[in-house]
C-alpha cells in the first residue's frame, strides 16, 4: 500500500486554472437573480392573496 501522502492528485489544474472557477462565479449570479425573482413572485402572490381576502370582506 501506498502512502496517500506521497500519491500525486488524481486530477491537475489546467493551465487556466480550477475548471469550475467562472462556472461558480456564473452560478453565483444566477443563484442570486433567482432569489430575487423568487422573492418577487412570492410576495405578488402573497399580495394577491391578500387582495382576495380584502375584496371578499368587502362583500359581507
Amino acid at each position: 500500500m501506498a502512502d496517500p501522502t506521497t500519491t500525486p492528485a488524481a486530477t491537475a489544474d489546467t493551465a487556466a486554472g480550477p475548471k469550475t472557477m467562472d462556472a461558480g462565479k456564473w452560478a453565483n449570479k444566477r443563484v442570486y437573480l433567482r432569489l430575487v425573482i423568487y422573492t418577487a413572485g412570492i410576495h405578488a402572490f402573497a399580495g394577491f392573496i391578500m387582495l382576495l381576502f380584502e375584496l371578499g370582506s368587502r362583500n359581507k
